[in-house]
């Protein structure tokens, strides 16, 4: 090593010191740790005196360990200046051989770049190589060239012939020429070709539309079926020139599918209103017959992956789908075809005589088909069929109506069935109109069923209530002079009142409680009422005139007066006969009851005093005797004992003849027990009529009426309450009153 390099590899000493300066921080405060450690070392040593005579032996190793680090420090600093120097050198060697790898390469580059230009004078004889090898192609198929024209024409011939497998030969003989001459060509399409892609098309067509066809061409020529499917399942793999495969087996099962579409369910075959019964009927013979076709014609002509059978029954299904929605959206379906098509999908569509024959086999797969109807397509033809029925029944029902209110103008009398009671064919006409469309619908649906028997309810309770305002106006009609034989009608009237109540059971769905004919038979009771009420309205007409004088003197001693209301009651309910038991027994009834009121009416009034005790026996035994012709009467019409109401004439004729006023009392407490809705007016009415009773004894009499025993009940029809009492004179008045 020169002296050069050596100083620089010397350290620099600093200024005042005989060692080299720290170069960093923990460099000196190794030092300060050296120091420090060898003068604790040293005064360790040197601590005792005895110590201090080994001194020189101490210093001598010191130096001598002192001079062997200082060789071996440069020893290795020797070393390391000599590695350093051997990489500089191999470093310098390594850039002399980067530097020649460096003009080597930029040579090479020059000489790439001569050799590209030599190239580009190369390429037209490159072209000339290329068009000499297609001209030599070319010059090879040139015969076959030549015939594609031909060839063309006779395929397309095949083609309209219907010879499908020749002419798909033909076909793929001219596209693999045409991929024959494209590769060399370098994809380059020669005009005579241009053809091909529409004479493919003919001919998938031409597949496609045998494919429609199939079920005529099972039947007729199956071999052409055949053809057809296998050009399609030949063609659907195959690729031409790198484009997409032809999927003409695609082509087939949709042709398949808008056939059968097109036959049975085309736009313009749908039915017109009123026609849908029809076209279903037709249908329920077409399509178990197309499904047979399929089995046993077209499934043989497929390939097995078109699952001919269940294809067939899918797609008439669907079909069938589309065009009852397509029916449904029409706004003028009736109510006869809602309830055929109702029927027909619910009962018949998928019930053996259909898609549930068990002839069907399982490649059907009918299990799978979606319902015909959906709940929104139920619920829209119910709603529709009831509408339009409970319209048609309301029409129905008022034109049995206008009928029946128009015999009521008639100038004879109703007529009479064998048995010699009123009759008309309204009830039963009425009830057939209703039980009719009630069972039908029973056939369709649960939902249905009800829904037209809440329908039928509604519509009868309506129909009485026309009945009943048909009734009122007859009664004005009969005000006016204009109803001939009133009576005679309200009894008719009440025969088919009695009649609707008897047979009301019909309209009683199965396994229904009787409990939802409950508003239908408040209804006929509220019309029998009213009939009822217009038959006594009419009698008590006749019999005020009668009663205008009783009581009178007169009337105590003469049976003339009662004699005149037996034969005018008598004549009024002479037709009474002719209403149907437990009727009729209702009527006599109310008529004998209507007789009883008016005779207490007049009886109350105040028009008659008793003068002595001669006078009131004579006015009980009238009573007695009255009692007993009005007995007598309704005994003979027919009336049951049971429900007579005369015997209240005979209490009253025992409350008249009483001789001792003091019994009052216990006279007036028995009446009340047997008529417990007389009142204290009513009471006091009676003891007018007596002439004799005192104020104390009116006094009494009426406290006992109010001190007795409360009435136990008898059953006995109202009669006191619905007698209407005199005004009281200030004579009369009990002092306990206003008027005291």
């Amino acid at each position: 090593m020169d002296s050069a390099a050596k100083d620089k590899i010397q350290p620099t000493l600093l200024p005042g010191s005989s060692c080299p300066g720290p170069e960093w921080p923990e460099q000196e405060r190794a030092e300060q740790l050296a120091r420090g450690a060898a003068l604790k070392w040293a005064s360790g040593i040197f601590y005792r005196p005895e110590q201090l005579a080994r001194l020189s032996q101490y210093r001598s190793r010191e130096v001598q360990r002192n001079c062997f680090l200082e060789a071996r420090i440069k020893s290795v600093v020797q070393s390391y200046l000599e590695g350093v120097q051997t990489g500089v050198w191999q470093l310098a060697r390594a850039l002399e051989a980067v530097q020649g790898t460096r003009e080597a390469l930029s040579q090479a580059h020059h000489l790439l770049q001569e050799l590209s230009q030599t190239s580009q004078t190369l390429a037209p004889l490159r072209e000339r190589v290329v068009q000499h090898k297609q001209l030599q192609v070319l010059t090879q198929l040139l015969p076959r060239l030549q015939a594609v024209p031909a060839a063309v024409a006779h395929t397309q011939t095949l083609i309209d012939a219907q010879r499908f497998l020749e002419a798909y030969v033909s076909l793929r003989e001219l596209e693999q020429l045409q991929e024959e001459t494209w590769a060399p060509l370098g994809g380059l399409q020669l005009p005579i070709f241009q053809g091909l892609g529409l004479l493919a098309e003919a001919l998938g067509q031409a597949v496609e539309a045998a494919a429609g066809a199939a079920g005529r061409l099972a039947r007729e020529d199956p071999a052409l079926l055949v053809a057809a499917l296998r050009v399609a399942e030949v063609e659907t793999e195959r690729t031409i020139l790198g484009q997409a495969p032809r999927d003409w087996r695609q082509r087939c099962l949709r042709a398949l599918q808008e056939g059968l579409e097109r036959i049975h369910f085309s736009s313009p075959g749908l039915p017109e209103p009123g026609a849908l019964a029809r076209w279903l009927e037709a249908l329920q013979v077409a399509l178990p017959a197309e499904l047979a076709t399929a089995e046993a014609l077209v499934a043989p002509c497929c390939p097995p992956n078109y699952n001919v059978v269940q294809l067939w029954a899918h797609t008439l299904h669907s079909g069938l789908r589309r065009s009852v929605q397509q029916l449904l959206s029409r706004p003028e379906l009736g109510a006869a075809d809602a309830f055929a098509l109702l029927h027909w999908a619910l009962h018949v569509y998928m019930g053996e005589e259909m898609m549930g024959n068990l002839e069907l086999g399982p490649e059907a797969d009918v299990s799978q088909l979606e319902p015909l109807l959906t709940s929104e397509n139920m619920e829209q033809l119910e709603a529709a069929f009831v509408a339009q029925v409970q319209v048609s029944v309301a029409q129905w029902l008022q034109k049995a109506l206008d009928g029946e209110v128009a015999e009521w103008s008639k100038e004879q009398e109703p007529n009479t069935d064998p048995s010699g009671f009123y009759h008309s064919p309204m009830p039963a006409i009425v009830l057939q109109i209703l039980a009719e469309n009630i069972q039908v619908t029973s056939l369709i649906s649960d939902s249905l069923h009800r829904r037209v028997h809440d329908m039928a309810l509604s519509e009868l309770a309506a129909f009485l209530r026309s009945f009943s305002d048909a009734l009122i106006r007859f009664s004005r009609d009969h005000l006016r002079g204009a109803a001939p034989h009133y009576v005679p009608y309200l009894l008719a009237a009440f025969n088919h009142q009695s009649a609707l109540s008897s047979s009301l059971s019909v309209l009683l769905p199965d396994g229904e409680a009787s409990g939802v004919l409950a508003p239908i038979e408040s209804a006929l009771d509220d019309v029998q009422r009213r009939i009822c009420r217009l038959v006594l309205e009419a009698l008590q007409v006749e019999l005020q005139p009668l009663f205008a004088s009783l009581p009178s003197r007169h009337w105590l001693s003469s049976s003339e007066l009662l004699h005149g209301v037996c034969e005018q009651t008598s004549h009024f309910c002479q037709d009474f006969w002719r209403v149907r038991k437990p009727a009729v027994q209702l009527l006599l009834a109310e008529a004998e009851r209507t007789v009883v009121l008016q005779y207490l009416r007049a009886l109350l009034q105040g028009r008659l005093v008793c003068r002595g005790a001669d006078e009131r026996t004579q006015a009980a035994e009238r009573l007695r005797h009255d009692a007993a012709q009005l007995k007598e009467l309704f005994l003979g019409l027919g009336l049951e004992e049971s429900a007579h109401c005369a015997p209240v004439l005979l209490a009253l004729g025992e409350l008249l003849n009483l001789h001792d006023p003091t019994l009052l009392g216990l006279e007036v407490a028995g009446l009340r027990q047997k008529f417990p809705d007389v009142s204290e007016d009513h009471v006091s009415a009676l003891l007018d009529l007596r002439g004799d009773v005192s104020r104390e004894h009116r006094q009494a009499a009426l406290s006992s009426l109010q001190a007795g025993p409360p009435p136990s009940p008898t059953g006995r029809p109202a009669l006191f309450s619905l007698v209407p009492t005199p005004t009281p004179s200030l004579s009369s008045c009990l002092p306990s009153g206003p008027c005291s």
